[in-house]
């Protein structure tokens, strides 16, 4: 049992490897994009001195994973080394192959793209890429309510502005943002997932029958929340609910034909933990 969890956790690896390695050298280093992270600064320096953008990733990790190697123990940085390697031998592999794209735009999309799913999967299989990776992991140490993505995306900044500095290019540092923000934005997809969900405050003399009708044919959990009216000093029961996104019209229809003068308060909500939602462990990467 554990020997196939390893297996799986290394083949897991290894395709966020495959993934990064296909970003950066098919899509982001030959369109002159540094999009942030090790691998941009990678790029950057790679325009400065006579060693490849693969190498180069290799070389500036290491400092970084003894500072991992301190944090979180060998166990981690075993498997981030083995992500940090494999990550270096297929960026080569893949700079051996034709760019498949020579426009920034494309460039900057899907390489912003394969890049975070690459960091995506190797989060998940608990390691990281290395880099920028293992300095997010220690912030959110300290900082464990802020996201993952939008942590990357403040570090990526700084190196986007100094790519746009050695490049010279205004072009270069505006493609190189896009490429960023959808890292930034893939990322806590892979992460997170579409967990977003609209949650119902309903008011009505047919509360009863709403309630029933929402968990007989929604079949999702109601509580209900009791307040008092300050106008006519009258108790109210409150039916509270949350729905994921795509089921929130069938509440509003049975709303709609039960009592068409409900009072009812519609607001979305980002993050849900609990049965049906995301479980409280493990998701915070």
């Amino acid at each position: 049992m554990q020997l196939n969890k390893t297996v799986k956790k290394y083949l897991m690896i290894t395709f966020a490897a495959i993934s990064y390695g296909a970003g950066v050298s098919l899509f982001i280093d030959p369109n002159n994009l540094a999009p942030g992270g090790i691998s941009g600064l990678s790029i950057v320096i790679n325009r400065l001195v006579p060693i490849s953008t693969g190498v180069l990733f290799l070389l500036f990790n290491i400092p970084i994973m003894l500072l991992g190697a301190w944090k979180f123990g060998m166990k981690f940085i075993v498997s981030t080394l083995y992500a940090t390697s494999i990550i270096s031998v297929f960026t080569e592999i893949f700079n051996q192959v034709p760019p498949l794209t020579q426009q920034p735009l494309l460039g900057a999309l899907f390489g912003g793209i394969l890049v975070a799913v690459g960091v995506g999967f190797a989060l998940r299989a608990g390691a990281t890429t290395g880099g920028t990776d293992i300095i997010v992991k220690c912030l959110k140490q300290r900082k464990p309510h802020l996201k993952t993505g939008s942590i990357f995306l403040i570090i990526d900044s700084i190196i986007i502005g100094i790519g746009g500095i050695v490049f010279g290019n205004v072009e270069t540092v505006l493609y190189s943002t896009i490429s960023a923000y959808v890292t930034s934005q893939t990322l806590d997809f892979v992460l997170y997932g579409r967990d977003g969900a609209k949650m119902f405050y309903i008011i009505s003399n047919s509360s009863e029958a709403i309630t029933q009708r929402i968990l007989n044919e929604m079949h999702i959990g109601v509580t209900h929340l009791y307040g008092t009216g300050a106008f006519k000093k009258e108790q109210k029961q409150v039916i509270f609910c949350v729905v994921k996104k795509q089921s929130a019209y069938k509440i509003e229809e049975i709303v709609k034909q039960e009592d068409s003068t409900a009072f009812m308060i519609i607001s979305s909500a980002t993050e849900i933990f609990g049965e049906g939602y995301k479980s409280y462990f493990g998701e915070r990467l």
